[in-house]
């Protein structure tokens, strides 16, 4: 697992996807503010990399959701990474929506979902955990059984490591936040200042920059 979450994290600083910027913290659709800024999209422009992920991805799939049916992406992020797993898996795939199409058959999850049916959920990035679990409690009122969530990569934040537990929702990653500052700081020079205010950033995201 180690080396799972290790070699995830350095693909992930080898393609841009992860961007630092304290001069100019990026701000968040929430309105946080933050130091750091994961594009997980950027690796489907990298064959080698998205194979990576996705073989990767089977791998923890088949270790803690053995018994997984339906593989089914949170929109948008989580649709494409989804679509690669079900494919290597040989597996259904369906998406969520965050909410019900305003046209058409007004549908909030796309693909077919049978009753009992035992579902993972992927997302891209795990930060409040919100959407992801938005997603849990849509396939769940459709009567399928969400066996848990896999992600690329979770920031770990206290408060949305406490709603999948209260959700009784396991949450399965590549990699972390922790990893990837372990990883940064062998290519970058940390200075203890900038490595204090990353850690307290995750403490604290909603008042951290203000």
């Amino acid at each position: 697992m180690k080396s799972i979450s290790e070699n995830t994290a350095k693909k992930l600083l080898e393609v841009g996807a992860v961007q630092f910027n304290f001069q100019k913290p990026f701000q968040w659709a929430s309105g946080w503010f933050s130091p750091i800024y994961c594009d997980c999209r950027l690796t489907l422009s990298f064959p080698k990399v998205r194979s990576f992920l996705k073989e990767n991805f089977a791998i923890l799939a088949k270790e803690n959701f053995a018994n997984v049916e339906t593989i089914a992406g949170v929109a948008t992020a989580g649709i494409p990474q989804a679509s690669l797993i079900a494919d290597y898996l040989e597996k259904p795939m369906l998406y969520v929506r965050s909410s019900p199409k305003a046209h058409g058959k007004g549908n909030l999850i796309e693909g077919k979902i049978e009753k009992g049916q035992k579902v993972v959920v992927v997302e891209d990035i795990i930060s409040t955990g919100g959407s992801s679990l938005q997603a849990v409690k849509a396939l769940q009122d459709a009567g399928a059984e969400v066996l848990g969530v896999l992600a690329i990569m979770n920031y770990g934040f206290e408060n949305a490591q406490m709603q999948f537990q209260n959700a009784n929702i396991p949450l399965v990653t590549l990699t972390d936040y922790t990893q990837l500052i372990i990883e940064i700081s062998k290519i970058q020079d940390l200075d203890e200042q900038t490595m204090a205010s990353l850690h307290a950033w995750r403490r604290n995201p909603q008042d951290w920059g203000k």
